[in-house]
C-alpha cells in the first residue's frame, strides 16, 4: 500500500502447483503457463498465484516460483499474502452498507464524524471514496512515514504501530493538495478516514464490522484484518526492494499502518469469492452498487475510479501493494468471470502482480485486457 519508494530476486527456478484446470480450449492452459511463467522471470520476482475463472471456457488456477527465497519452498495456492490496497473495497463496501441502511449518507462532510480534517465541512463522504478529498497523502511524507517505515518496521511484527491518529497527524501537517473535489489523487489518508465513519456510526472496532458483517457473510475463513505483522499459516514470504537497494524480506512488518487504506491479508480462495462478491454488488443494494460505479474519474486511458473501486477495460475491482506483495482482484460483469493475481514481491515497475494480470487476459479475454497503461491507479498503494 505504501508508495513505490521502496532490483529484485532472481527467480530460482518456476515450480507449478494447483488445483486441476477445466478449459474448453485443451491448449489455453498451457499457453498460460509458459505466459506466466516468462513474465514472472522477466520481473526477476519470486513467486505468483494465479486464478482466472470464465464460465464455459476456463477455470485456471496456477502457483508458480517460491514461498521462501531462503528455503526453496514452493509457492502454493493456500498460501497467505497481504492484498495491500484491494483493502480498500472492503472499507468502500461497509461505508456503502451503511448508506443502504440510511445510517450516512455520501452527502455528508467527514466533519459529522472526525474532527479537525481539513477542510472538513465541505470534503464529502463520496469524495472521499473517490480520491477527490485533496488531503495530502500520510504515506508521501518522507520524513515522518517513509524513513520510519523501513527503519522501524524491521524490529519485529509488534514495530511501527502507527494508530490512525498518528497517521491523520502526518497528513494534516501538509495543507490539502487542491479545493475538494477539483480533481482526482489517490490518498490512503481518505480510507483511513472512512473506517473511522464505520467505527463511529457502528460502534464497533473497524476489523469486527468488517468481520461480522463482510468477511462471514461471503464466507472468508482465511481472511483477516491483523492487530501485528504476524502471519498466519501457510504463508508465502514477500520481499521489498529497501530504499539502499537491498531486497529484504518484509513477511512480518506491522501492517497497522496501512489500516483500513491495505491492512488486510487474505487467500487466493477467499480473494475470487470477494471478487465475485464485490464485483456483482453482492452486499450492497443494486442502487448503491450502480451508483458506486457511476461517474467514475479516468486516470488513465481505459481506467476510471469510482467509490473505493476502480474499472479497467471491463474488470471492476482493485490492485494493491505493500512492502513484499502486490495483488490485483477484479471481476468482469459482461463474463461472470474473476481474476486474482498475487506476487510476493512489490518491486517490479510497474506493478507485478498487474503486469502478470495483462498477459492473463491478453489470452483468456482478448477484448478485455486487464492494462493500467503503465500507471496503475492506486499509485502503488
Amino acid at each position: 500500500m505504501a508508495p513505490r519508494f521502496l532490483t529484485v530476486f532472481a527467480v530460482l527456478g518456476v515450480i507449478l502447483a494447483g488445483a486441476p484446470i477445466a478449459s474448453a480450449e485443451p491448449d489455453l492452459a498451457q499457453r498460460l503457463d509458459a505466459a506466466v511463467t516468462a513474465k514472472l522471470a522477466e520481473m526477476g520476482a519470486p513467486g505468483v498465484i494465479v486464478g482466472i475463472s470464465v464460465p464455459g471456457q476456463i477455470d485456471y488456477v496456477r502457483a508458480f516460483g517460491v514461498a521462501d527465497t531462503a528455503t526453496g519452498e514452493p509457492m502454493s495456492i493456500d498460501d497467505h499474502t497481504r492484498i495491500g490496497s484491494v483493502t480498500k473495497t472492503f472499507t468502500g463496501t461497509a461505508v456503502l452498507q451503511l448508506v443502504d441502511q440510511g445510517r450516512v449518507s455520501l452527502s455528508d462532510p467527514i466533519s459529522r464524524y472526525v474532527d479537525g480534517v481539513p477542510n472538513g465541512d465541505v470534503i464529502t463522504l463520496d469524495m472521499l471514496g473517490r480520491m477527490r478529498s485533496g488531503l495530502f497523502d500520510y504515506s508521501k511524507d518522507e520524513a515522518a512515514f517513509v524513513g520510519p517505515v523501513y527503519a522501524e518496521s524491521p524490529k519485529g511484527p509488534d514495530a511501527f504501530a502507527f494508530t490512525p491518529q498518528q497517521l491523520l497527524a502526518v497528513a494534516f501537517a501538509h495543507p490539502p493538495n487542491f479545493a475538494p473535489n477539483a480533481e482526482y489523487e489517490y490518498s490512503n489518508t481518505n480510507a483511513v478516514l472512512l473506517a473511522l465513519v464505520v467505527e463511529r456510526v457502528t460502534g464497533m472496532p473497524f476489523g469486527a464490522y468488517l468481520q461480522q458483517h463482510l468477511f462471514d457473510p461471503v464466507g472468508l475463513t482465511q481472511t483477516s484484518y491483523p492487530p501485528n505483522g504476524a502471519m498466519p499459516a501457510p504463508f508465502a514470504h514477500g520481499y521489498t526492494p529497501a530504499p539502499d537497494g537491498r531486497t529484504v524480506d518484509a513477511t512480518f512488518w506491522n501492517p497497522l499502518w496501512a489500516d483500513a487504506a491495505g491492512r488486510i491479508v487474505s487467500t487466493y480462495a477467499d480473494q475470487r469469492a470477494w471478487a465475485a462478491a464485490l464485483g456483482s454488488g453482492a452486499l450492497v443494494s443494486p442502487a448503491t452498487q450502480s451508483a458506486r460505479l457511476a461517474n467514475l474519474t479516468s486516470v488513465v486511458p481505459g481506467v476510471g475510479y469510482g467509490f473505493a473501486i476502480f474499472e479497467a477495460h471491463g474488470w471492476i475491482g482493485h490492485n494493491g501493494d505493500i512492502p513484499g506483495y502486490a495483488t490485483v482482484t477484479v471481476y468482469l460483469p459482461e463474463r461472470n468471470a474473476t481474476l486474482v493475481v498475487m506476487v510476493n514481491d512489490d518491486g517490479p515497475e510497474p506493478h507485478s502482480a498487474g503486469q502478470i494480470a495483462t498477459v492473463v487476459t491478453e489470452l483468456v479475454t482478448p477484448d478485455h485486457v486487464y492494462r493500467l497503461a503503465g500507471a496503475a491507479p492506486t499509485q502503488g498503494s
